[in-house]
């Protein structure tokens, strides 16, 4: 420090006149501004050091390129639920410049918990959007997926993961902070947000005349007893960074994922579903491979689509992207033990209703019947280029 003193006076005395305190402030921010860069540049080492020390180069360099512009095709993805996260993990291998938006609604296992103890926004299915665009070494989505066991005592049942987001969301007062943070540790390619950040309950009024509340009421109401789902309190305000997103948008995904407790719930906030429905992007429905077992209980193709239909004032899909993959006998007859049954594709019926039927193989090769992220995330960029093709032409 001498040295930078005695160094410092030289120059400002060969300068002279008012020039010499100007040079001085420049010198010393320069040099301060080095210093802190060196000093965070040292604290993401020690950091990596700890969970990572195989890998602290590359978390380090993780951490710091997620400074720069998100790159490619600009997608939205609108649902919720591990059909959600499929489609993630096979789409930021092709963009990173992806927005998930989860649903909110959630009553259920440590979302429902938190919830109720705390009084925070249901954290499930955005963590698991977290989990499934994470570009961090397994070791930390691990941890964010790491759910306590029964001899954790009252801790058993969550997952390490909403319990860190509830923590976060008491600390700073807000969700998407909470949220902004976690992603940050993760390293997420692209971003995650809730629809909106009021807390709202999930409703059901039955054909029948009887109303039910709560997600998990109505996700076992059975889909065709469903006449409509709302939000109580109805009408609640969006994100303004959901709907921003949605304006500058290529390609909009609905789904895949169960219709009236993660799609829709989504689109009964007025603002989404305005914007989904004016957005000049390619929008399309991923239609389920599955039955979803007391929701969705007989549905086909065509079912899941006017589901959504029912709740919209205008389209929010030009597309329909459907599985003609059907999995194995064994894999089904393990399904129809569980209540859960194929959903065939029906294009014809379908294009009837106005919609572009695309059909593809699109399930796993392994003992789930379930989509494969990559041949999704090919599926949908296909459509997107094509539809773009063509509307040059």
């Amino acid at each position: 420090m001498l040295l930078f003193n005695e160094f410092a006076y030289d120059v400002t005395a060969a300068a002279g006149g008012p020039w010499r305190a100007v040079i001085l402030g420049c010198l010393a921010i320069t040099l301060g501004l080095i210093a802190v860069f060196l000093g965070v540049r040292g604290t993401l080492r020690a950091v990596a050091r700890i969970f990572l020390p195989a890998e602290e180069q590359r978390l380090v360099d993780i951490m710091i390129s997620r400074h720069d512009a998100a790159v490619g095709l600009p997608c939205v993805v609108v649902g919720g639920g591990t059909g959600l996260g499929s489609l993630l993990r096979g789409l930021k291998e092709h963009t990173t410049n992806i927005t998930a938006v989860a649903t909110v609604s959630d009553e259920g296992g440590s979302s429902g918990r938190l919830r109720e103890d705390m009084g925070v926004l249901p954290p499930g299915d955005l963590r698991s959007c977290l989990v499934a665009l994470a570009d961090s070494e397994p070791t930390m989505t691990q941890l964010f997926s790491h759910r306590f066991g029964p001899e954790n005592g009252s801790l058993s049942g969550h997952s390490f993961g909403n319990l860190f987001i509830a923590a976060l969301t008491e600390i700073t007062g807000d969700l998407e902070k909470a949220i902004m943070a976690s992603s940050q540790i993760l390293a997420i390619r692209g971003r995650v947000l809730p629809p909106t950040l009021q807390n709202v309950t999930l409703c059901a009024k039955l054909r029948d005349g009887r109303s039910v509340r709560g997600e998990i009421a109505v996700a076992s109401a059975g889909g065709q007893q469903i006449e409509r789902v709302y939000l109580d309190p109805p009408n609640p305000a969006a994100v303004p960074d959901v709907i921003q997103a949605i304006e500058q948008a290529q390609l909009v995904v609905l789904g895949p994922g169960s219709v009236f407790t993660s799609i829709v719930p989504n689109l009964l906030v007025p603002e989404v579903a305005e914007a989904v429905a004016r957005t000049d992007a390619v929008r399309v429905l991923v239609c389920n491979v599955m039955t979803q077992p007391g929701e969705t209980d007989s549905f086909g193709a065509v079912d899941h689509v006017e589901a959504i239909c029912r709740h919209v004032s205008e389209p929010v899909f030009d597309y329909v992207l459907l599985n003609e993959a059907k999995p194995s006998a064994e894999v089904l007859a393990r399904y129809a033990e569980e209540g859960a049954g194929f959903v065939a594709p029906a294009p014809k019926e379908i294009a009837k209703l106005g919609f572009i039927p695309v059909c593809r193989d699109l399930i796993s090769g392994d003992s789930l019947a379930r989509h494969d992220p990559q041949k999704l995330s090919n599926a949908l960029l296909e459509i997107a280029t094509k539809h773009s093709d063509s509307f040059l032409r």
